[in-house]
């Protein structure tokens, strides 16, 4: 499968036609419907982003501190350019050449080993989904052509990165207007792989495609959030020189500290377009919606909002349509885009809240991250918009009791009507690895969880 900017694919064609499909069937037709409760005058280009909607950000400028980082092979996270410099690896697809990055392993000793997330509910990803997972095989080479390094891993399939991602902002930014994914999953791929003969589940998706030179302003042979492309030359004797890419970080929250992530993939078409990721429809069928701690699930929840507050001088601001109007959604990242770059630095990002993490001091929740993020998306009600309370939301617990008590002011979205519905999953899902925390570490929730708000009891 070989990337043509010549032509939209078949593929891509399909993705275009489901995409619109998926605005009724997964998120845009909610949004659509409920276009009075966004609470919003039309919108307006941002340009800058002042340090008062960075407010409890923490760092965003220059180099993390090492100790910051989950993901410790990272090279380094440079919050001046909203990158995270990743390792990256050589493999095959097809005959043809791709890149990857090593995100997260389901195997606690292996993780450590590579440098990676540990995430135990990978080992779930198969279930009732047999394409979640992508069994691979490593090249086996002799000495002579390897004396130290990664084998090639040979890949079933790879994404097309040659569409040309849209997002046109609507009246009043989001809902959308047009939307097309920029990279789709080609015919047997999927991010998570198996290595034939071993249990283990990683998440190792493939950001690059072909042997250079590499599209990094209109990704038409990378990921949209790929910012730059290092291809190592061949090593002296004893050493090992790296091959790396630059990558466009999100910043969000978790148990009240601000963390930075990365979206590589997404099942549905608007979800891969908000979040620069490649849609890859198998993990629309991942175990399981709503799952979360339950037995056989592969999922972790986070909490998005559709109509929070927006403004890129308010620390309020966060969701959807702040994304939309604040954070520069419609353009190509790149890093020469300094005007994009800024606005995400400082705040632009749907700010999403992650449900549990790494560093977690109780470790049974630091042991159910997953990067694979079931997405519960709130509404405020009309009485929360007018009375200011749709305030940027930044503790998992503070959520939940929140949507278990006050239905007055914030609800779930029926996918099917785009109406307010009972809070939960909302059938949205996302390959997001945790790089790093810019703050303190998150190591527990900043409110205890009300009576039956939460399972397991907590």
């Amino acid at each position: 499968m070989k990337p043509q900017a010549s032509r939209t694919s078949s593929r891509s064609k399909l993705a275009m036609t489901v995409g619109f499909a998926s605005v009724t069937a997964i998120l845009a037709a909610a949004v659509v419907l409920v276009s009075p409760h966004l609470g919003i005058a039309p919108a307006s280009a941002a340009t800058k982003a002042p340090a008062s909607s960075a407010k409890g950000l923490g760092q965003i400028a220059g180099l993390l501190p090492r100790n910051h980082l989950t993901l410790k092979s990272a090279i380094q996270v440079d919050l001046s350019a909203d990158t995270v410099r990743l390792p990256l690896y050589k493999g095959t697809a097809h005959g043809q050449t791709v890149w990857f990055v090593l995100l997260d392993a389901s195997d606690e000793g292996l993780a450590r080993d590579l440098g990676v997330n540990f995430a135990p509910k990978l080992a779930n990803m198969g279930i009732g989904c047999p394409a979640c997972v992508q069994t691979v095989t490593l090249a086996a080479p002799t000495p002579a052509q390897n004396h130290f390094g990664q084998a090639v891993v040979q890949f079933k399939g790879a994404p097309d990165f040659s569409p040309t991602r849209l997002a046109t902002p609507g009246p009043t930014g989001f809902p959308l207007a047009k939307f097309h994914v920029g990279a789709v999953a080609g015919k047997g791929y999927s991010p998570f792989i198996r290595i034939a003969g071993s249990p283990v589940v990683y998440s190792a998706p493939i950001v690059a495609t072909g042997n250079g030179p590499f599209d990094v302003n209109h990704h038409k042979n990378t990921g949209d959030r790929v910012l730059a492309v290092h291809i190592a030359p061949k090593a002296r004797q004893g050493q090992y020189l790296d091959s790396w890419a630059d990558m466009l970080l999100i910043k969000g929250f978790d148990a009240g500290q601000p963390i930075v992530y990365m979206s590589t993939d997404a099942g549905q078409p608007l979800t891969a377009v908000l979040e620069r990721a490649t849609y890859v429809p198998a993990l629309n069928r991942a175990a399981y919606n709503g799952g979360d701690d339950f037995l056989g699930s592969a999922r972790e929840r986070l909490f998005g909002f559709i109509n929070g507050q927006t403004g890129p001088e308010n620390p309020q601001a966060q969701g959807f349509a702040h994304l939309v109007r604040d954070g520069h959604a419609s353009q190509d990242a790149r890093a020469g885009n300094r005007a994009l770059i800024n606005a995400l630095r400082h705040g632009g990002d749907l700010l999403n809240t992650f449900g549990d993490f790494p560093t977690l001091a109780d470790p049974r929740h630091a042991a159910a991250y997953s990067p694979l993020w079931d997405a519960q998306l709130a509404l405020w009600t009309d009485k929360a918009i007018n009375k200011k309370l749709n305030k940027r939301q930044i503790d998992e617990n503070q959520i939940f009791n929140l949507a278990a008590s006050r239905p007055d002011l914030i609800t779930g979205v029926n996918p099917a009507t785009g109406k307010p519905a009972p809070y939960g999953s909302a059938g949205v899902d996302i390959n997001c690895a945790v790089i790093a925390f810019t703050n303190q570490p998150p190591t527990k929730n900043l409110a205890k969880p009300i009576p039956r708000s939460q399972f397991p009891p907590r």
